[in-house]
């Protein structure tokens, strides 16, 4: 654990990730050998290790949500969890498990296999800015994508909005039950940038072990960080062909055009009356969008008011919005 304990301690906030990519290539120097990396305009850090005609491929993002560390910020570890402190100011402070225990899990995996693609995006939490300027032809030769970027302990996402991900024949594949975990739908994050740019291969976002994130109580569960991380490595080792997935087919194209006048019609009801409230949203243009799910009204109504909101993933979770976020 202790490259997860020296990945904590560096403070990599959204647009400023100079010293998170400076600690990985140091990192890969010292301990990764026959591995080659570069970046893009944007910052993206794009790594390849061996030669090999199709690659298992992990991303994570480097940037944490939390602004600023207190220049005595330390880690406090019990026996099962990690969380961070600062002593002068008695408090806990963020961790940036999200997505630390993304890029903790790509580095172990680089270490352990002789062939592997990784892509470490930039600015994440700030709309997926790195992945969506990302070079689309370095996912290729990819068998698959896994993105380690969920809070909690059992969510294998499968669907992000409108969007599915990956392919049934990836997930009977993948053996994701042995590990207790179960499919279920996500949130926004770099795998949705990268399929809705068309990335035809299959795509999964798993549960890392982090909880509270993007607040000061965010901590680690490590037993469950180790078991996201063995699920990693089983798929690594037992998914060897290429799993293709497109959402280019008829269906996708209807719920895609659905969704987008599903959502200029919320924009243009709270844009007359923003008293509104979701449910009286959500009641009035369910029967006209039969397609879209509640999660899908409830991702057009964050939009509107506050993407960004720090109960935006609580509401998800619930599926539930009470009042205007």
């Amino acid at each position: 654990m202790e490259l997860l304990r020296q990945l904590y301690k560096v403070h990599s906030p959204s647009g400023n990730e100079k010293a998170m990519k400076r600690f990985v290539r140091k990192y890969i120097r010292r301990h990764i050998p026959d591995v080659k990396i570069r970046t893009d305009r944007k910052g993206n850090l794009y790594i390849i290790k061996g030669v090999a005609e199709t690659y298992p491929c992990i991303v994570a993002h480097l940037d944490q949500v939390q602004r600023e560390h207190s220049k005595d910020f330390t880690l406090i570890e019990t026996k099962g969890l990690i969380f961070g402190y600062s002593p002068r100011s008695r408090r806990q402070e963020g961790l940036g498990a999200d997505d630390k225990n993304g890029i903790w899990i790509a580095l172990k995996c680089l270490e352990k296999y002789d062939t592997l693609k990784v892509v470490f995006f930039v600015e994440e939490e700030t709309g997926c800015q790195g992945s969506n300027q990302a070079d689309m032809d370095f996912f290729m030769d990819c068998r698959f994508v896994i993105q380690p970027d969920r809070r909690g302990y059992k969510d294998l996402i499968t669907s992000i909005g409108w969007m599915e991900l990956c392919s049934d024949e990836f997930l009977k594949a993948s053996g994701y039950e042995s590990f207790s975990y179960k499919t279920t739908e996500g949130l926004m994050t770099d795998i949705l940038a990268l399929k809705e740019r068309g990335l035809e291969i299959s795509c999964i976002n798993l549960s890392c072990g982090y909880y509270e994130p993007h607040t000061d109580n965010e901590f680690t569960v490590k037993k469950d960080l180790l078991n996201c991380l063995k699920l990693v490595e089983h798929i690594i080792e037992n998914c060897t062909d290429i799993y293709l997935h497109s959402c280019l087919d008829m269906k996708c194209l209807m719920e895609a055009d659905e969704y987008e006048t599903a959502r200029d019609e919320v924009f243009e009801i709270l844009g007359g009356d923003d008293t509104l409230g979701f449910e009286d949203i959500y009641q009035f243009l369910k029967p006209y969008f039969p397609n879209l799910t509640r999660n899908d009204f409830i991702r057009i109504y964050l939009e509107y008011y506050n993407p960004e909101s720090e109960e935006s993933e609580d509401i998800w979770e619930t599926g539930s919005i009470n009042d205007k976020v």
